[in-house]
């Protein structure tokens, strides 16, 4: 499920997908920021320039780049909560936003984790962008990444046949 809806002050991104896995294991995969490059859409040409690993904590900064639409943007996040292996926030301090909050949030169901995203965000431009340009491409990257971590976790999860 992705639905965006209009919020006091911009729009809110809101998905929840049942990944096929432990919450540990779950939570392990999110907190690798080197996973973004996976479940970020090709179109993006996103790229992690902070150096990897990234020691995932409260106050960890993280610099991408992405193109978007032929222009070429820099962003930077911060990890503003780091809560595992429930929940973390990342915020945008410099990037195509206004503003951008997301909120991951984890829940164990069984031996596999639902996962919560909820996006607090505005466009410079307001409605008319988001209408024309924001919402549409927001709706590709999450189903994306919806359809990327199916892919992963099924195929990663499947016992390898051996070979006699």
């Amino acid at each position: 499920m992705i639905k965006i809806e209009p919020a006091k002050q911009g729009w809110i991104l809101k998905t929840e997908q049942l990944i096929p896995a432990p919450l540990h294991e779950t939570f392990e995969f999110f907190a690798d920021a080197g996973n973004l490059e996976r479940i970020t859409p090709p179109f993006l040409n996103f790229q992690i320039l902070t150096p990897l690993p990234v020691d995932m904590q409260e106050g960890a900064l993280i610099d991408y780049q992405i193109r978007l639409h032929l222009v070429p943007i820099k962003w930077k996040t911060e990890i503003s909560l780091w809560q595992p292996p429930h929940a973390f926030v990342d915020q945008q301090l410099r990037g195509p936003y206004k503003k951008w909050i997301h909120t991951h949030t984890f829940e164990p169901r069984g031996s596999e984790t639902m996962v919560y995203d909820h996006v607090e965000y505005d466009v410079p431009g307001g409605s008319l962008v988001h209408h024309l340009m924001v919402k549409k491409d927001l709706l590709k990257i999450f189903q994306y990444r919806h359809d990327s971590l199916e892919k992963i976790f099924r195929e990663e999860r499947q016992p390898q046949e051996v070979l006699a």
